[in-house]
This record gives C-alpha cells, sequence and structure tokens, in this order.
C-alpha cells in the first residue's frame, strides 16, 4: 500500500502538515516540531518555505480518505 502525505485535521498546531506526517511515518509530532524548528534556524529559514509550500499544496486527511 503506497502512503500519501496529508496534513491531519486532528494532530494540528499551525496547519497539521507536521500531524500529518507524524502520523504516517508513525513519528511522535511534538518531537518532529522540535527537530523541525531546530531545522529552520539551521537552514536559515529555507524549511519556512518549504513548510508553507507543502501547507498549500497538501491535501487534508478527509480529502485523501475520499
Amino acid at each position: 500500500m503506497k502512503k500519501k502525505l496529508y496534513k491531519s485535521t486532528s494532530n494540528k498546531m499551525l496547519t497539521g502538515t507536521l500531524g500529518g506526517i507524524s502520523e504516517i511515518y508513525d513519528i511522535d509530532a511534538s518531537l518532529l516540531r522540535i527537530l523541525y524548528a531546530v531545522g529552520i534556524f539551521l537552514s536559515s529559514g529555507f524549511l519556512l518555505i518549504v513548510y508553507i509550500v507543502a501547507a498549500i499544496i497538501m491535501p487534508t486527511d478527509q480529502e485523501v480518505q475520499k
């Protein structure tokens, strides 16, 4: 079965992007958010742009289940 990326509607703080990724790969969402925040600073903000683009183009979990 192929895994599809989606934004979570139940596990979200801003848009649910990292919540969806954590559900798909079975990673703790809080840990992923902390690592992502550190990564934003280490990448001079590039990961923030990646997050914004992903939040715009990724479907929600309800759209994927249809």
